[in-house]
């Protein structure tokens, strides 16, 4: 419907990206009767998933165990699951992409891909004006959902121009050479690591601290089963070097190629460009001013319902939310929220939420308890 005294159509939410974040949660508006809902994407449906390097892999398993009353780990939908639908345990990014295309479809969650979001703008009457490269869209509520993986850290030291950053290798069969340095200790790095030495290629990583050696049972904290069982084999092929306590302070070329020097003095040489794999900016940039930090520069969120604390009416979903020290960083962690806001703006839209929030509940798709969500808890 036409706002009044403008020509722009308001929605009920608007949800930016079209990850497993923003699909997901626009599925559990639609089982609560919200259904004037439009996702906006800058590419298309898992765009982001599409980027991966080709031989990456999904380090949750996936397993059709829903006939148990068990759900996916890595299905967004309950009574889905990706592990029937791409009869892959591990899926690679591609595969991933295909599954939340079919979940788009199949739910008729309505995605205009394509569309560039470049600002919200809270108006007067407690409503959202969205703009876009090309026109401007109004809602009554805002979920953000852009993610992490297409907004690298690119300049985390001095000399960060002279590498390659892990998400923009299409293959890691495709590199040329025979010696790799790839910086960074955690899932990215190691996943690089393993697929250079599968061909035969010489790797040194080298990490600031040694997250092969934390044993935290939190995959969010240390490294997951799948990753430790693929490094071990890396590292005694020979191919594999581990170095747990050197913070890169910068990477220059030098007569051999580049040099990568840590804090202590030591150094590197590496014949090829050397790899980063030390994480990402996200996408909360763009909400600068609209949503609180705290010291640490972590996102503040009401435990509530996951909604800014400084504007009414803007929801963040996904691996950048953090609860008491335990961060939402892999599906089957976020989605445990998408119930959470689902029901809070069902609510305020006048829709009944009772019976949702049970089966929520019972798919384990509604966390509203956060008392277990301590730093040691693996939630």
């Amino acid at each position: 419907m036409s706002d009044a005294g403008t020509h722009e159509l308001m929605h009920d939410v608007i949800i930016v990206g079209a990850g497993p974040a923003g699909l997901g949660v626009a599925v559990a508006l639609r089982e609560v009767g919200v259904d004037d809902i439009l996702v906006l994407d800058r590419h298309e449906v898992g765009a982001s998933f599409k980027r991966w390097p080709r031989e990456m892999r999904f380090i949750t398993p996936s397993f059709t165990s829903n006939a148990f009353g068990l759900l996916d780990l890595n299905a967004i939908v309950a009574e889905t699951s990706p592990a029937y639908t791409l009869a892959q345990e591990h899926p690679s990014g591609e595969a991933y992409a295909a599954y939340l295309a079919t979940v788009a479809e199949h739910f008729e969650v309505s995605v205009q891909a394509g569309v560039n979001v470049r600002m919200l703008l809270p108006q007067a009457d407690g409503t959202f004006e969205v703009q876009t490269d090309e026109r401007r869209i109004r809602a009554r509520h805002v979920i953000w959902a852009a993610g992490e993986f297409q907004y690298p850290d690119r300049l985390p030291f001095p000399g960060a121009e002279h590498c390659r950053h892990n998400s923009d290798v299409t293959a890691w069969a495709d590199l040329d050479g025979d010696r790799f340095t790839v910086i960074g200790g955690y899932e990215s790095a190691i996943d690089a690591a393993v697929a250079l030495a599968r061909r035969q290629r010489s790797v040194t990583v080298v990490s600031r601290t040694p997250a092969w050696d934390n044993g935290h049972p939190d995959p969010s904290i240390s490294l997951s089963p799948f990753t430790r069982e693929r490094l071990d084999w890396a590292v005694h092929s020979g191919m594999v070097d581990l170095v747990g306590d050197a913070e890169v302070t910068g990477v220059a070329e030098c007569e051999a190629g580049y040099a990568v020097t840590a804090a202590d003095g030591r150094s590197w040489e590496s014949a090829t460009k050397p790899i980063i794999a030390t994480g990402f900016v996200g996408s909360l940039g763009y909400l600068d001013g609209l949503v609180e930090r705290d010291d640490d520069g972590t996102l503040v969120v009401s435990e509530e319902a996951d909604e800014s604390t400084l504007v009414p009416g803007l929801f963040v979903v996904g691996s950048q939310l953090v609860h008491r020290g335990v961060r939402f960083c892999f599906i089957y962690k976020f989605r445990q929220r998408f119930g959470v806001v689902a029901a809070a703006i069902a609510e305020r839209l006048g829709h009944e939420t009772e019976g949702a929030i049970a089966a929520w509940r019972s798919a384990g798709m509604y966390l509203d308890d956060l008392s277990c969500c301590q730093e040691s808890c693996a939630c």
